[in-house]
């Protein structure tokens, strides 16, 4: 297969000064994009370190004959979404690739973690992948294309103890690649969810001894892939961790019906009603939602 490149592509990728966003800007470079390397140089809780990894980062692709801009804006607010979007367009004229990277960690017991560690964690992940999301989809729509991909995690799928503020943004953003997937479909525009598992900054305080190579350049090949043209995936999450790529998705048990329930009857029923022998799965697109209510009907017009 001939190499798949990005030239003429523009693609701004938050958190990208370190970690999973660099190795991604780097490969993205190197394919011939223009990246708009987003990054406010922040710890993993989220205070400020006086580092600029961004513009670091930004030389070290000019050196290699690539093109960047640096963009130290925050994500966790709209002005800030606007900003980093904004460069992209002044920068070199149009936006291409999205690539939601940014991220935080504030751990703690369910039952400890304070509102302020909740929110701040929300403010990055979810709601700054929806203030950047927010002020590209119009403009790839219009331009009739897009790629957006937005930066998921195993604790979205399946929970993780104190973790309860990442995890729930994790989940929140497949619903938001999901309806960016469906609304995007006429326009040319794809979104999907890269759930990455890499050696990172992320990792700090957890014993990797025995973890297998898990470097960040081991996942940036399938995000890469769901960033380019040639990708026909939409509405999908792709798991990407030390070498294995694998589609994660949801699925429902094939279910039982009856015309009514009492509470004693679904207790009695549980076992079939919960049976994952035969799961359904209903993509996303082109209508995952309809899709599952039509299955319902159908079971209730066989009676």
């Amino acid at each position: 297969m001939a190499e798949l490149r990005f030239d003429g592509r523009v693609a701004v990728i938050t958190g990208g000064g370190r970690g999973l966003g660099a190795a991604y800007a780097r490969l993205l470079a190197s394919r011939g994009a223009k990246i708009v390397i987003n990054d406010i140089g922040a710890s993993m809780s989220g205070g400020q370190t006086g580092e600029d990894p961004a513009n670091e980062l930004v030389d070290e692709i000019r050196r290699s004959g690539g093109e960047a801009v640096s963009s130290t804006d925050s994500v966790a607010t709209p002005e800030g979404g606007k900003a980093i979007i904004a460069k992209a367009i002044d920068s070199f004229g149009r936006i291409d690739i999205l690539i939601h990277s940014a991220g935080n960690v504030r751990r703690a017991p369910l039952g400890a973690m304070s509102y302020d560690d909740f929110e701040a964690v929300l403010a990055v992940h979810l709601r700054g992948a929806f203030h950047v999301v927010r002020e590209a989809f119009p403009l790839m729509c219009a331009q009739n294309y897009g790629r957006i991909v937005l930066t998921g995690s195993i604790n979205g799928l399946y929970g993780k103890a104190d973790n309860a503020n990442y995890a729930t943004c994790k989940a929140g953003l497949i619903g938001l690649s999901h309806t960016a997937a469906i609304e995007g479909a006429s326009h040319g525009v794809t979104s999907n969810v890269i759930i990455p598992a890499a050696v990172t900054r992320m990792s700090d305080g957890i014993d990797t001894s025995k973890f297998p190579p898990m470097g960040p350049e081991l996942v940036a090949p399938a995000a890469c892939w769901l960033a380019h043209e040639s990708c026909d995936a939409s509405g999908e999450m792709l798991v990407a961790m030390g070498g294995r790529i694998a589609r994660a998705f949801t699925a429902e048990s094939a279910g039982v019906y009856q015309p009514s329930w009492t509470v004693e009857e679904i207790a009695a029923n549980s076992e079939a009603i919960r049976s994952t022998d035969n799961p359904v799965v209903f993509p996303p697109l082109p209508d995952g939602q309809l899709a599952h209510l039509m299955y319902g009907f159908g079971m209730a017009a066989k009676g």
